[in-house]
C-alpha cells in the first residue's frame, strides 16, 4: 500500500502523512472542554474514555482531516511541498484513497464508543475537511472562509466534545459559556492559522488561492493575524469578568503581552518569523484557554 521498501519505513511514512504536529490543538481543545464540565480530574487522565479520545482527536479524525488535505491539495503541494507522500509518489491516489476511508470509519466509530453525540461530531469534522479542500467549493480558496471553518472543527467541535464526554448533566444552559468562549478563541486560531500560510503564498497565488497572505501580501496579512490573535483573547479575558472570575481575567491577560511583543518581529519580517512565532506564542495563547477551561469549570454552580 505504501511504497517503501522496509516495513519501519512504511509507518514513518503513514504518521508522516498523519501529520502529528496538527494534532496537538485538537486534542488540547479537547481537554481544555472536559476541563470546563466540571467533572474531569486527574483520575481520568488515564481513563478509557480520555485515552480514546486523545486517539480520537490526534491521530484518527485529525489524522483523516490531513489525509485529505493532502490528497485534495495534491496539485498545489507539488509547487510548495514537492517532498509531501502523495506529490512525492510515495503514496498512490488509489491507496490514499483506501487509507481515508478506513481511517474515516474507524474515527466515526470511535467518537461513537466515547459518546454517540461526539460520533456526529466527527462526521461533521470530516465533512469540513471536504469543504476545505475539495472542489468545486474548496473554502480555502475564499480568503476567511478557510481558516474560519478550520479554526471551528480544531476548536469549537473538540471543545464541546471534551464537555459532553464527561458532564453527564450536560444540556445547552451548560454548554454556553464553552461555547462562548471556544468561539472567541476560534477568532485567535483563525489568525495563527493564517500565519501558517506564509509558507506556500507563492504556490497560492500561482494557482489563484485566495489566502490572507495572498491577496493583503505579507506585512498586511501579519498585522491581521496579530489582530485577530490578541482581539478573541482580549474578549474572552472579559467573558471572565463577566461570569465573574477576575483572577483568571487577569491570567489570560496577562499572557497575551508576550504574544505581542513576538507580533512585532512577526509584521517586520512575516515569512522569516512564522514558525519561530507560532512556536513560541502558542505556548501563551493555548494557556489562556485552559485558564479559560478552568475559569467556566469554577463558575459552574
Amino acid at each position: 500500500m505504501l511504497r517503501s521498501a522496509e516495513p519501519l519505513s512504511k509507518l514513518a511514512l503513514f504518521v508522516r502523512f498523519l501529520k502529528p504536529v496538527t494534532w496537538i490543538p485538537v486534542m488540547w481543545s479537547f481537554l481544555c472542554g472536559a476541563v470546563s464540565s466540571g467533572f474531569f480530574g486527574w483520575k481520568d487522565l488515564i481513563g478509557t474514555k480520555f485515552i480514546l479520545a486523545m486517539l480520537l482527536t490526534g491521530p484518527l479524525a485529525t489524522g483523516t482531516c490531513q489525509m485529505l488535505n493532502d490528497y485534495f491539495d495534491r496539485d498545489l503541494d507539488e509547487i510548495n511541498e514537492p517532498t509531501r507522500p502523495i506529490p512525492a509518489g510515495a503514496i498512490s491516489l488509489k491507496h490514499a484513497t483506501m487509507l481515508i476511508a478506513g481511517w474515516s470509519v474507524v474515527s466515526v466509530i470511535t467518537g461513537y464508543l466515547i459518546e454517540p453525540l461526539i460520533g456526529f461530531y466527527v462526521v461533521i469534522g470530516i465533512i469540513n475537511a471536504h469543504l476545505y479542500s475539495a472542489n468545486p467549493i474548496k473554502l480555502k480558496k475564499r480568503l476567511w472562509a478557510g481558516n474560519t471553518i478550520v479554526a471551528v472543527s480544531y476548536l469549537v467541535i473538540p471543545w464541546i466534545a471534551g464537555e459532553i464526554a464527561f458532564n453527564p448533566a450536560v444540556s445547552i444552559e451548560s454548554l454556553q459559556p464553552s461555547l462562548i468562549v471556544a468561539t472567541l478563541f476560534t477568532l485567535s486560531s483563525t489568525g495563527t492559522m493564517t500565519i501558517n500560510d506564509f509558507k506556500s503564498i507563492d504556490g497560492d497565488r500561482q494557482v489563484g488561492i485566495r489566502t490572507l497572505p495572498a491577496v493583503f501580501g505579507e506585512t498586511g496579512a501579519a498585522i491581521i493575524a496579530a489582530v485577530l490573535i490578541d482581539l478573541g483573547q482580549l474578549l474572552s479575558a472579559g467573558y471572565m469578568l463577566l461570569i465573574g472570575q477576575n483572577t483568571f481575567a487577569l491570567i489570560v491577560t496577562a499572557l497575551i503581552v508576550p504574544q505581542v511583543l513576538l507580533q512585532f518581529s512577526l509584521v517586520r519580517s512575516p515569512k522569516s518569523m512564522d514558525v519561530r512565532y507560532n512556536a513560541i506564542a502558542q505556548n501563551f495563547l493555548v494557556a489562556g484557554m485552559l485558564a479559560c477551561a478552568l475559569a467556566i469549570k469554577a463558575a459552574k454552580p
